[in-house]
């Protein structure tokens, strides 16, 4: 599926790509351009989709005109088009936490001055609204935060959230209406327990307050890395996650189930 452009709130633009997971099925990709005053890209997409990524990124922004990047987390597939970015736009300044800019210095040399580092509980002012920084309930890195905006409502959840689909026309929903609901749930316990597999021993009671600051913000559109948008759904999504904790943990094939579908893809005869 190339690239795909799409609007879930009048200020929010979703850059959306697909990866295919074996066993799991295909995962959204997806990274968000907020059209504030000061325009914020939250995210970079995958690696190998970067010259996709950017052409698709140039196309909604002049680079000279971008002022923020925000990364949720330092994993690859969030930081495709990272230093590319960066390189293109350089009035632009990366947004990240004290042990981000630590996991980027393993591979990139990003100049201190160009970082802006930013907790939980800060907030960050866009010059026609703030953002609020939280870190979402479920995460695979301590680097990870989530964003709220208050003039659109759209609140930015990283992996939280997130799940596999069957198709990649599923990947490509306008919003998780579109989606069974039963498959949805099963998709995301299963992606909870493969991202954050700490949820299966997670004292109960206090992995459930922890969904309670978002209970109370009841976002009207939540955006995640790795879902298509879910308006009006915070409570569904939030039912949903509470369930994660009693979910079986994930345990991936091991050698011997590797070689039994290797067996399998080889041409007969």
């Amino acid at each position: 599926m190339p690239i795909r452009l799409s609007s879930p709130t009048a200020d929010v633009v979703a850059i959306s790509d697909v990866m295919p997971i074996p066993g799991l099925g295909f995962l959204p990709v997806n990274a968000y351009l907020l059209r504030s005053a000061e325009p914020l890209l939250l995210d970079c997409g995958l690696p190998s989709s970067r010259a996709e990524f950017l052409q698709a990124l140039w196309s909604v922004i002049e680079p000279t005109d971008l002022r923020w990047v925000y990364l949720t987390h330092p994993d690859r597939d969030h930081t495709g088009s990272l230093v590319d970015i960066l390189e293109a736009a350089p009035a632009a300044k990366l947004i990240t936490t004290f042990l981000g800019v630590g996991i980027l210095s393993i591979e990139h040399q990003i100049s201190l001055d160009r970082i802006l580092l930013l907790n939980p509980g800060q907030s960050l002012d866009l010059g026609d609204r703030r953002l609020a920084i939280f870190r979402p309930p479920l995460y695979d890195s301590p680097a990870t935060t989530g964003c709220f905006d208050h003039v659109s409502g759209a609140c930015f959840t990283s992996d939280c959230f997130g799940s596999p689909v069957t198709s990649e026309d599923q990947a490509a929903a306008d919003d998780i209406a579109e989606l069974s609901v039963d498959d949805l749930s099963s998709g995301q316990r299963l992606w909870a327990t493969v991202d954050s597999p700490w949820v299966s021993v997670v004292d109960r009671k206090t992995f459930y307050a922890s969904l309670d600051p978002l209970r109370r913000l009841d976002p009207s559109v939540v955006l995640c890395s790795h879902l298509p948008p879910a308006r009006a759904a915070t409570s569904r999504l939030l039912n949903t996650l509470e369930t994660a904790v009693d979910a079986d943990p994930y345990v991936g094939p091991d050698q011997a189930a590797l070689q039994r579908l290797l067996a399998e893809m080889e041409p007969s005869g």
